[in-house]
């Protein structure tokens, strides 16, 4: 058998990734309504490690009560979400070879929402982000403090210390899809006249101190990701040129990899929406900012996905909708590509009854 690009095995910082598929966070909308994660995260995540991805990465969590986009969402603000994270990790963890990472998330404008299939559950947290500017019909919020942005800042780097104790291999920040990250970076939702605002340094301020604080917090040999958006795909939004220049200070205070989506500012947003569309958006950041990438977006084929790392284009491929349809893409990949395939013994005979001869 020969070992393709995309069941390569990649080391970032002290912890090595079996081969270069990621699962990427979905958001399940199924925790309690103390953010707690429950049997349905057991059964969601153990089946997707038992395919042998490189890495699962569980679904935003937030940092604080506030900051959540819905009452279904995980946090990590107390003890009790701490312990209840770890004891998923840790019946999750013996099933595959794959590392566990978590995002950590804040809703900014975009928070406060239903579930919605429990629309008439509405929360009335208040909403903060960079400026009183609204989203699609949403609530208005509240241009953060000072004091609103120390907090923010605090509230990510005890989550980040958290889930360093809770026992995850990494940390993504989310810095996109019109969350409070990107809020603060895209010059469509940031309308500040201070330090955290007008000009592109200016937007950059609360991501990079994010980020630098984070770092700190987290262990040295565990990377560090930033998810963000690469463009608004809005004229005079934020776009590629800027988004090379965060990533080159992403580096530069402390992150290893930068996951490269797109969208989520603007309902005058036009994505031209097709298999691996956002693969150019990561390939340009690893080529122009020197830092690894993961590609994401439409990523469904095995092949594509190869071709992706094969090429040099990013180091890792997030899987996300289409590990939902088929929870063993990861089998399909290897059998496909010629690579081994990593499942538990007591999956051996139906793999060697089912494998190509």
């Amino acid at each position: 058998m020969t070992t393709t690009g995309l069941f390569s095995p990649l080391t970032l910082r002290g912890r090595c990734f079996e081969n270069r598929i990621v699962v990427s966070p979905m958001s399940l909308y199924e925790a309690t309504e103390e953010g707690l994660p429950t049997s349905f995260h057991d059964m969601h995540y153990g089946t997707l490690a038992l395919a042998g991805p490189g890495l699962v990465v569980l679904e935003a969590t937030y940092v604080s009560p506030e900051a959540r986009s819905t009452p279904g969402d995980l946090g990590l603000w107390n003890d009790a979400q701490e312990e209840a994270l770890a004891s998923l990790l840790s019946r999750c963890r013996p099933l595959s070879g794959a590392l566990y990472g978590l995002q950590l998330a804040h809703g900014g404008r975009k928070a406060s929402g239903p579930v919605a299939w429990r629309p008439v559950t509405v929360p009335d947290w208040p909403l903060l982000a960079a400026s009183a500017y609204t989203f699609q019909g949403m609530r208005m919020p509240r241009a953060m403090t000072k004091e609103d942005i120390a907090q923010v800042i605090e509230d990510h780097t005890a989550a980040a210390a958290r889930a360093a104790r809770a026992g995850f291999d990494y940390l993504e920040l989310h810095a996109g899809h019109g969350y409070l990250l990107h809020g603060f970076l895209s010059p469509i939702s940031n309308l500040r006249d201070d330090g955290w605002g007008g000009d592109l340094e200016g937007r950059m301020r609360l991501v990079l101190e994010v980020v630098a604080a984070v770092r700190r917090a987290w262990p040295d040999d565990r990377a560090l990701g930033v998810r963000i958006s690469a463009t608004d795909w809005v004229d005079g939004g934020w776009d590629l040129d800027q988004s090379i220049v965060l990533s080159r200070r992403l580096k530069e205070a402390g992150c290893d990899i930068v996951t490269a989506s797109s969208g989520g500012s603007s309902e005058r947003q036009v994505i031209p929406r097709r298999p691996g569309y956002q693969t150019g958006l990561a390939s340009a950041i690893r080529m122009e900012a020197g830092i690894a990438t993961l590609a994401v977006g439409m990523i469904r084929e095995p092949a594509l996905a190869d071709y992706i790392v094969s090429s040099g284009q990013a180091d890792l491929v997030g899987i996300g909708r289409a590990m939902i349809l088929d929870p063993r893409w990861p089998w399909k990949a290897a059998q496909r590509l010629g690579a081994p395939l990593s499942y538990p013994p007591s999956y051996e005979r139906a793999i060697r009854e089912f494998q190509p001869r």
